[in-house]
């Protein structure tokens, strides 16, 4: 096959110099596989195959379960610390949970790598996690529909929360106004404001797809916005 690019999203070991790897490709989508050899002390694979760096790969096999033949590097690393190495995390244990096994999802492929772009500079961060999202969302035909259940328009001063089953808001105190759902429904992501309710919308859709275990980067994320809350008291204290 010719060279596919890739990016790791999750390894973990397997046997004694192996380890069994999830990766994002182009036109596959996410392929499990075995990665030969590659714990092995001195192997020349093993500093390829991380997190965020962009790889080429050919794989073997017709079940789920694929080996890999040939593992190049294509590039960096991003260089992610604190929180945007969070960011990224996050990013990769989604996908690893949502995505079915090679389903062609190049879409997503294109906003992961424009994410890694981005996830150094904190002032695009959020953006750039909820158009991955939105895109694995669409991909999994799960994207809200941002009508109500009849496929009426939103009324701009009613609140609203997402049905999951409908994909469509239902009137709910505590949700959303319609105004805002509106321009989250064109793309008005970049609005004053919009923030804090896009990452809403995104987090109702992905729930029944992730189902009850909680993602282990959120956790990291609280504790992380936990520590920089205390510390910020600490300093305002006399």
């Amino acid at each position: 096959m010719t060279p596919e690019p890739a990016f790791l999203l999750h390894k973990r070991p397997y046997r004694e110099t192996s380890a069994l790897v999830d990766l994002l490709t182009l036109h596959h989508g996410r392929v499990r596989a075995v990665a030969q050899g590659v714990q092995r002390p001195g192997s020349r694979s093993r500093g390829r195959l991380q997190p965020f760096a962009p790889l080429h790969v050919t794989w073997v096999g017709e079940g789920e379960l694929k080996r890999l033949r040939l593992m190049e590097g294509r590039g960096s690393a991003a260089l992610l610390a604190g929180e945007g190495l969070l960011c990224g995390l996050y990013a990769n244990e989604l996908l690893t949970r949502v995505l079915p096994v090679e389903l062609p999802v190049p879409e997503v492929f294109a906003f992961y790598t424009a994410m890694l772009e981005v996830l150094p500079r904190p002032e695009g961060r959020a953006g750039a996690l909820r158009r991955l999202e939105a895109a694995a969302l669409e991909a999994l035909d799960a994207w809200p529909r941002f009508t109500d259940p009849e496929g009426g328009e939103l009324d701009p001063q009613r609140r609203y929360v997402l049905d999951p089953a409908s994909r469509a808001f239902v009137a709910g105190e505590g949700g959303i106004d319609g105004r805002t759902l509106r321009l989250l429904a064109r793309g008005d992501w970049a609005e004053p404001g919009l923030a804090g309710p896009a990452k809403a919308v995104t987090r109702a859709a992905l729930a029944p797809l992730l189902g009850s275990r909680p993602l282990r980067s959120r956790e990291l994320m609280r504790q992380l916005a936990q520590r920089r809350r205390v510390h910020a008291e600490a300093r305002q204290q006399p």
